[in-house]
C-alpha cells in the first residue's frame, strides 16, 4: 500500500561533526612527586652555588683578585659572576632545542653533570697569591661551564614539572621548583654563615671558602641518580608517538620568529622575576656589608630568615595561583615592587635589626608572587614541540641581560652616583616592564598546556 505524503520518510540530513576532544592524560601522583623532587634538586644545586658565591663574594674577591681597593675586588668578583650569564643564552640555544629533540629527561641529566663539575672545580682553583693571574682566569672558566649548563636547567626543569603536573595543580607543583631554589640558597648561605662564625678570617681565606664548592660533587651524584630514574614526560611522549620516531628537528629560527610574541612576554616576565630575585638574594648581603657597613653575620642571618619565610609561604602561594590565576598574583608582585621598593630600601638603610628585617621581609613576600607563579606561567607560553627550546632562549637572554648583571650594574651605579637608593629604582623599573608583560599575557591556570592534551588527576573511588 503506497505511503501517503503525511507519512513519507524525510531525507536524513547529516549533522556536521564536531572534533572529538583530545584524550586526557591521567597523571600518576607518585610519578609527579618524583619528577618534582628531581627537578627541584637540580635547581637547589644551581642556587646553592649562587648563594655561596654571593654570600662569600667579599672573601672570593680577596682570594682571586689582586689586593688593593675592596670595591674593585667586589666588582671583579661580581664581574666573574655576571660573565657566566653571558653564555647562558648559548647553553639555552644548545640544550633547549636538544630537549625538544631527544627528550627533557636526558638533557636534564646532562646539565646536572655539568653544573656539578663546574662548581666542584671552583673549590680546587689555587688562589691569586699562588698562581697569579691564572686564578681569576680559571675562576672565569669554571663559571662559564656553570653558565653554559644552567642555560638548559631552569627551562628544562620547569617544563618537566609543567608537563607532568595535572592542569588544576600546575601552580602548586611548579612552586616546589622555586622551593628548591630557596633550599639551595639557605643551604649555601647557612653554610657560609656557619663558617664565618666558626672560622677565623685567615682560615676562611686560606681553605675554608673551598668547602661549599666541593660539596657540589656529592650533590651532583645524588641529583643525577634521581633524574636518571625518571621517565619522559607524558606530553613529550605523546609527541614522539605522533611522529612514530624521534622528533624532527625544529629550526632554531622557528623557535624564535615563530614564537616572537610569546618570547617577548617571556623576557618581560623573566626580567622582573630575576632582577628582584637577584637583587634580594644575591646582591643584598653584599649591599648590607660593603655599602651600608652592616655587621656581616647579622646581615646573613636576616637574609636567611627572609628566605625561610618565603619557603613557608611558597607552596600556599603556588596553590593560590591555581585558584585565582597566575596573572593576578604576578600583577600584585609588580604593583608591590613599584609602590614599596623605596620604603623597603629606606627601612634597610635605617640600619637597626628590626628595620632591616622588615624591609627585607616585605621584599621577600613580594618576590614570592613571582617565585610561586612563574614556573607554571612560563612553560604555558609555548606549544609542546618548541617549549623547551623557546623557553630556554627567552629565559636565558633575559636573565643574561638583566638578572645576572643586577649585582654588577647596581654596584657600579652606586659607585658612579653615590646614590644608595639605586636598588629601589632598579626594582621599580623592572616592575613597570613586568606589569606590561602581565597585561598582555593570557591566563593559563587550570587549562591544558598549548599543544598538549588535558592532564587530570586519577578519580578517587
Amino acid at each position: 500500500m503506497p505511503l501517503s505524503s503525511a507519512t513519507a520518510v524525510a531525507p536524513v540530513v547529516p549533522r556536521p561533526r564536531t572534533p572529538a576532544p583530545p584524550e586526557a592524560t591521567v597523571t600518576d601522583p607518585a610519578l609527579v612527586k618524583r619528577a618534582v623532587k628531581a627537578a627541584a634538586l637540580g635547581n637547589a644545586m644551581e642556587w646553592f652555588d649562587f648563594g655561596v658565591y654571593s654570600y662569600i663574594a667579599v672573601t672570593l674577591g680577596k682570594v682571586f683578585f689582586p689586593s688593593g681597593n675592596p670595591t674593585a675586588q667586589l666588582l671583579s668578583t661580581f664581574g666573574a659572576f655576571a660573565a657566566a650569564f653571558l653564555v647562558r643564552p648559548l647553553g639555552g640555544m644548545v640544550f633547549g632545542p636538544l630537549g625538544d629533540r631527544i627528550g627533557r629527561q636526558k638533557v636534564l641529566a646532562l646539565t646536572m653533570i655539568m653544573m656539578a663539575v663546574g662548581t666542584f672545580a671552583i673549590g680546587l682553583i689555587p688562589s691569586y697569591a699562588t698562581i697569579g693571574v691564572g686564578a681569576p682566569i680559571l675562576l672565569l672558566a669554571a663559571r662559564l661551564v656553570q653558565g653554559f649548563s644552567t642555560g638548559g636547567e631552569y627551562a628544562g626543569a620547569s617544563t618537566f614539572i609543567a608537563e607532568y603536573a595535572p592542569d588544576k595543580k600546575r601552580g602548586f607543583f611548579g612552586s616546589w621548583l622555586e622551593f628548591g631554589t630557596l633550599v639551595g640558597y639557605i643551604g649555601g648561605a647557612g653554610l657560609v654563615t656557619l663558617m664565618t662564625a666558626l672560622l677565623s678570617t685567615d682560615d676562611l681565606l686560606s681553605w675554608g671558602w673551598r668547602i661549599p664548592f666541593l660539596i657540589a660533587g656529592p650533590m651532583g651524584i645524588i641529583g643525577l641518580y634521581l633524574r636518571m630514574r625518571l621517565e619522559e614526560t607524558p606530553a613529550f611522549a605523546a609527541e614522539l608517538e605522533k611522529a612514530e620516531t624521534d622528533r624532527p628537528k625544529v629550526p632554531l629560527r622557528e623557535m624564535i620568529t615563530g614564537q616572537w610574541r610569546a618570547l617577548l612576554l617571556c623576557m618581560g616576565l623573566v626580567l622582573v622575576f630575576n632582577v628582584t630575585d637577584y637583587m634580594l638574594l644575591s646582591y643584598m648581603p653584599s649591599y648590607l656589608t660593603s655599602e651600608l657597613k652592616y655587621d656581616e653575620t647579622h646581615g646573613l642571618l636576616v637574609v636567611l630568615g627572609v628566605m625561610a619565610l618565603m619557603m613557608i609561604v611558597q607552596p600556599f602561594a603556588g596553590a593560590l595561583t591555581d585558584r585565582i590565576g597566575r596573572r593576578p598574583v604576578i600583577a600584585a608582585g609588580c604593583v608591590g615592587f613599584l609602590a614599596l621598593s623605596v620604603p623597603a630600601i629606606l627601612l634597610i638603610r635605617q640600619g637597626s635589626l628590626l628595620a632591616v628585617a622588615l624591609g627585607m621581609g616585605a621584599l621577600g613576600l613580594l618576590l614570592v608572587c613571582f617565585t610561586a607563579a612563574m614556573p607554571a606561567a612560563l612553560p604555558a607560553l609555548f606549544p609542546t614541540k618548541v617549549r623547551y627550546g623557546s623557553l630556554s632562549i627567552g629565559f636565558n637572554v633575559s636573565v643574561s641581560l638583566f638578572g645576572g648583571t643586577t649585582p654588577l650594574v647596581v654596584t657600579a651605579l652606586i659607585g658612579a652616583t653615590g646614590n644608595m637608593m639605586m636598588p629601589a629604582y632598579y626594582m621599580m623599573a623592572a616592575a613597570v616592564i613586568g606589569g606590561v608583560a602581565v597585561w598582555f599575557m593570557t591566563e593559563s591556570a587550570g587549562r591544558p598546556l598549548p599543544g598538549s592534551a588535558p592532564s587530570v588527576e586519577p578519580s578517587v573511588r
